[in-house]
């Protein structure tokens, strides 16, 4: 879905697109809340797991009186045992967007999940799959050989089999998949840096690793005290141990092996802290290799204000939305 321009009014001004975006435990949800209060905006989700029904504590969810004072997108609509779609997700939260922009409202879009943040903000085609066309060229991977299916990507999508070792059988079986269903070189569908809305504009809050640290762990000791794991007994009830990707979530792996007996309630808190400085330091290089994003202060006092700043600064610069 290609995402539409609205009718920016008489005067030919536009809100912007603001992402907030980032490392878990920043301060994400609660500037974004403070924006869109301040622009008269509203909230779309763009953290993976918060798509979850009922994976409310494990995943710091705002709270139902923080939704009924701004309106929010996108949260709870899968059950923990689906599987969350990148391309769908795209889908639902363009038109979020577009229907926030319709009602005359700014959209703010916030999260973590790097991909889902790309996949609403900018240019990206999401090629399509077919399962018994991906599991008979697994098994060609298997009984040929790596190397036989690279030489075939490398004759029929160059460009595709000069960035895919010849060794990573997951990557040269999507790319000949793609080829297949598509007719296109697997290197069209890759993600380009490029807005797909020109009026977006991304600010990230950042700690100090130290501090950073520090709030991971009160944030994971507080999630305990507050229940998660009587939260992750209710949703092992509801089919969390089915979730493919639920289930594996930081928080909820260890949940679920406290209640099996194999992990203790220490040392799952203990390894829900070190999962989640492994994520961070994930999210943090994925985020820094976009340019584009404006770094703020996290701790900062006037935080709210530095993020107004370049609000204010990058609709200047951008100018009024042509109709």
């Amino acid at each position: 879905m290609e995402h539409s321009e609205q009718d920016p009014g008489p005067t030919g001004a536009r809100s912007p697109l603001i992402a907030v975006v980032g490392a878990t435990a920043t301060g994400k949800s609660d500037l974004a809340i403070a924006l869109a209060q301040h622009l008269d905006g509203e909230v779309v989700n763009a953290d993976a797991l918060q798509l979850y029904r009922g994976m409310d504590i494990g995943t710091a969810k705002v709270t139902e009186q923080e939704r009924a004072a701004v309106p929010h997108h996108l949260l709870d609509v899968l059950e923990v045992t689906e599987e969350a779609s990148v391309s769908a997700y795209q889908r639902a939260a363009r038109a979020a967007i577009d229907a926030i922009r319709a009602r005359g409202r700014t959209p703010i879009l916030v999260g973590g999940s790097g991909l889902y943040v790309r996949a609403a903000l900018d240019d990206i085609e999401f090629p399509p799959t077919d399962a018994d066309l991906r599991a008979r060229l697994e098994q060609r991977a298997q009984q040929e050989g790596t190397e036989a299916l690279h030489r075939e990507l490398a004759a029929r999508d160059p460009e595709a089999a000069g960035i895919i070792g010849p060794r990573d059988a997951r990557r040269i079986v999507r790319a000949l998949e793609v080829g297949t269903l598509t007719g296109r070189p697997f290197t069209a569908f890759l993600p380009r840096p490029l807005y797909v809305d020109p009026a977006t504009v991304q600010i990230a809050p950042r700690w100090d690793r130290t501090v950073l640290h520090e709030r991971i762990a009160r944030r994971v000791e507080r999630m305990v005290e507050q229940g998660l794991l009587e939260e992750i007994r209710d949703l092992r009830d509801q089919g969390l141990d089915r979730g493919q990707t639920a289930r594996r979530a930081i928080g909820y792996e260890q949940g679920l092996a406290v209640l099996d007996g194999t992990l203790s309630c220490a040392q799952a808190i203990q390894d829900t802290i070190a999962g989640t400085r492994r994520l961070i330091r994930k999210q943090d290089t994925w985020f820094r290799r976009d340019r584009r994003i404006t770094w703020l202060d996290g701790g900062a006092e006037d935080l709210l204000e530095h993020a107004l700043e370049v609000i204010e600064a990058h609709t200047a610069a951008s100018g009024p939305a042509r109709s």
